[in-house]
């Protein structure tokens, strides 16, 4: 393995790993709060590395919901991952086959992804490798520090910290939606559709974790038909 690409890929890995351990903490207070242990919080955290997903897992579970519900769910929220996948094995040295493949599919996030599609050159293995230890390493501990205090500190105090799950989301959202009007326009429709799940009467019986994948799918392909992307010449 190479030195220098190593510590590079943990350079450029630090910065991410900060920002995971942020909201990684709060994923594990809402964890502990669903019903999970410390330790089952964790083990989601590490086998997994996929914040939205791992959220609406969360709903999924505390719902009682079905493991058809679970899997669709997941796949509708990270599906984004395979074609960053496809992206990135174009970018990978000849070296990266077997094994590495498959680190390569479990690491992929959209922050990781950002930063390695950047590097210039290829992406070797030592790189992706420095790259991928700090951000796994920051979502575990922070969802473990989470989880912990979850369970020792007042339920006022906990509540007041799981508000940062959804300020997570508003940073997500509200500066792009600033910028593009499409953007705005596909989350005010997931937002009313959702609103429209929860209080009609004639759909009560939909679960929380359906409902999820029916506003993401449907506010998407709204999206799609009200902005169609037009083909280069």
């Amino acid at each position: 393995m190479k030195t220098g690409e190593w510590i590079k890929g943990i350079r450029d890995g630090l910065p991410i790993c900060l920002g995971y351990f942020a909201v990684s903490f709060a994923f594990g207070i809402l964890a502990v709060e669903s019903g999970c242990t410390t330790l089952e919080a964790v083990l989601i955290s590490l086998t997994n590395l996929t914040s939205a997903g791992q959220f609406a897992g969360l709903t999924v579970m505390a719902g009682a919901g079905t493991l058809l519900e679970m899997a669709a769910t997941q796949f509708v929220i990270n599906s984004r991952y395979m074609l960053m996948s496809i992206s990135l094995s174009q970018k990978v040295e000849e070296k990266f086959q077997g094994v590495w493949r498959w680190i390569l599919s479990y690491g992929i996030t959209d922050e990781i992804f950002a930063a390695a599609i950047q590097k210039e050159g290829s992406i070797k293995r030592s790189y992706f490798a420095g790259l991928l230890c700090l951000p796994v390493l920051g979502w575990t501990a922070g969802t473990w520090l989470g989880a912990f205090l979850g369970n020792i500190l007042p339920q006022i105090l906990t509540n007041a910290l799981g508000v940062a799950l959804y300020g997570m989301f508003i940073a997500v959202f509200v500066p792009k939606s600033r910028e593009d009007q499409r953007v705005l326009t596909v989350v005010i429709l997931a937002i009313l559709l959702r609103i429209l799940l929860y209080y009609v009467p004639a759909f009560a019986q939909i679960s929380s974790g359906f409902a999820i994948i029916i506003c993401a799918a449907a506010a998407s392909a709204a999206g799609a038909a009200l902005f169609p992307v037009k083909e280069e010449d």
